[in-house]
């Protein structure tokens, strides 16, 4: 991979209006990028609404949404997708990714649902993301998702990720605290998942914390500091994939934006020192 086909680069964060008053006036240097989830923010009006087309205008974005529902039983929504098309034209926005998930049937269900592991969900998938990709003129991504069952399982989850992105030929989100997250949940080994990736296809990166309810069982919330294994599992991602842009979530206890910069600052020591690493040293991952 070249640092030429990655649409941002460096470190991000995912803008909240909590913090958006501060965004505006002193966007932290730390952040090279930003991202919004669509659905939160198209149609916005108002002293919120400027201030969003200010950043917009001044900072590179990228968008992951909420509500497309790519792996559902129901007809795919192309007006919500013709809305979303609308909304990534207007700002500019960078790149769009989604969860491979789904939330709706006959009306949305206000959770990320698992997709079976089977090689008719490949296909179907891969079918919606080909239309997706057609009314939207963009490849888009899919994120790798944090899941407590897996109902109806054909094959491991590292396999039905590279079939459907090898089928609907789109890009990975890769989710470094899902795959903490699942590892532990579902008893698999976080490094073994990490080098069944299609590195080819990585666009960009989450990290973001979770919570521990049970030795055994961890939820991901985006509500917490991310914790040493995550973060060491991402510069274990960089040592074998080259570095990527990474960006840190937060979406409940959210702290001052000074704090969260913080964290940004840290995904972006690892960068560096990714990069100043030995030829030898990453050769050794690949």
């Amino acid at each position: 991979m070249t640092a030429r086909r990655f649409p941002v680069h460096g470190a991000g964060l995912g803008l909240r209006r909590a913090f958006l008053d501060a965004a505006v006036e002193a966007p932290p240097p730390q952040v090279g990028f930003w991202e919004v989830a669509p659905e939160n923010w198209m149609g916005l009006g108002g002293r919120l609404g400027r201030q969003f087309r200010a950043l917009t205008e001044r900072h590179p974005f990228v968008c992951h949404g909420l509500s497309l529902s790519i792996g559902s039983p129901a007809p795919l929504d192309e007006a919500f997708v013709q809305r979303i098309k609308t909304f990534l034209d207007t700002h500019g926005m960078c790149a769009y990714s989604e969860h491979l998930s789904w939330c709706s049937d006959d009306g949305h269900l206000y959770d990320l649902l698992p997709i079976p592991f089977t090689q008719a969900a490949v296909r179907h998938v891969a079918q919606r993301v080909g239309r997706v990709q057609d009314i939207l003129g963009r490849r888009i991504a899919l994120e790798n998702v944090s899941y407590y069952a897996a109902p109806g399982q054909e094959m491991s989850e590292a396999e039905f990720l590279a079939a459907v992105l090898a089928e609907a030929d789109c890009d990975l989100l890769l989710d470094l605290n899902n795959i903490y997250v699942n590892a532990i949940n579902h008893g698999y080994d976080a490094s073994a998942f990490l080098a069944q990736l299609p590195a080819e296809r990585i666009l960009y990166a989450h990290i973001a914390g979770h919570h521990e309810e049970a030795p055994d069982l961890r939820i991901d919330t985006h509500g917490a500091d991310v914790i040493a294994p995550v973060w060491g599992l991402l510069a274990e991602a960089y040592a074998r994939f080259g570095v990527f842009p990474t960006l840190l979530e937060r979406d409940f206890n959210i702290p001052p934006l000074d704090e969260l910069a913080a964290e940004v600052a840290t995904i972006a020591r690892l960068q560096a020192a990714a990069q100043a690493a030995p030829a030898a040293m990453r050769l050794a991952h690949g």
